[in-house]
């Protein structure tokens, strides 16, 4: 059951990314989609009982950090291709958290589980080597800034995986903490184009909504499965929404999806296997 958890994690994952990357301005876009996450966590939260006092400070500093997860996503993009920052972030998270899960929450792996680790890591890399040099994107700020939001994501992750389990409600832990994140995003939004956003929630509020509550599956299964699993096998599992990325753009997108994009996919893919079975 995790493990099929996960994998539908990715799978939503992918889709709100989808909706976002295919949207006429995706700044705008990522702003709607926390808007609308935030309503459907605000009508829920009613329905369900507070997160446990002890993981308050986690939830905290969760939103904090995930502030400046979507500051560097934006600033990622702007110097770099999507097939090539994203890869870079999502598989450079789960990496450094799986290099320091032992020594930081006493989560050691197993070999099978760091040999799942690397190819699903390995691939993910690749993949995003492959977008640099079909697109000659260029090495540097693009680069920095994505390897800069690999870090906010293990950070994150630690964040979430132990503010979940002290919470004694995951669900409710998530929801609290993606309505604190979104409250400043939409502020700023607000504040910088406060004259272009109304009129955008209306024409997308259906695109919105559907993100919202794909972002809120996504997260939600992922926070749960990280109460059943070690953080580290979770985190790099996760990252196995690159494949139904890379399907989506090809099927409904028009990318064009090469052979060494294909043969990267088939490695996150073996890699997830190989987690099946640690």
């Amino acid at each position: 059951m995790v493990f099929a958890a996960v994998l539908l994690a990715a799978l939503l994952h992918a889709a709100w990314n989808a909706i976002v990357k295919s949207a006429p301005n995706a700044y705008l876009d990522t702003i709607v989609v926390n808007l609308w996450g935030a309503v459907v966590a605000l009508v829920a939260m009613a329905f369900l009982p507070m997160p446990a006092r002890e993981s308050w400070p986690f939830m905290l500093g969760s939103a904090l950090v995930h502030m400046g997860y979507f500051a560097l996503v934006a600033a990622a993009y702007r110097h770099a291709d999507l097939s090539y920052a994203y890869p870079l972030m999502r598989g450079t998270g789960p990496l450094l958290v799986s290099l320091t899960s032992a020594a930081l929450i006493g989560e050691a792996l197993g070999a099978i589980g760091w040999l799942g680790v690397a190819l699903i890591c390995g691939g993910l890399l690749g993949l995003a080597a492959d977008g640099l040099f079909r697109r000659g994107t260029r090495a540097g700020r693009g680069t920095g800034y994505a390897l800069a939001n690999g870090v906010v994501i293990a950070a994150y992750t630690y964040l979430d995986g132990l503010g979940a389990r002290a919470s004694g409600a995951p669900v409710s832990y998530l929801l609290c903490m993606l309505f604190l994140t979104a409250l400043p995003l939409v502020g700023a939004a607000l504040r910088t184009h406060r004259h272009e956003l109304p009129g955008y929630v209306r024409r997308r509020w259906r695109h919105g909504l559907l993100g919202g509550a794909c972002t809120l599956g996504a997260y939600g299964l992922a926070l749960w499965a990280m109460t059943q699993a070690p953080i580290a096998l979770v985190a790099a599992l996760r990252e196995t929404s690159i494949v139904f990325a890379t399907a989506i753009g090809g099927l409904l997108l028009g990318e064009r999806v090469g052979a060494p994009r294909t043969v990267a996919a088939v490695v996150v893919v073996g890699g997830a296997v190989v987690l099946k079975l640690a």
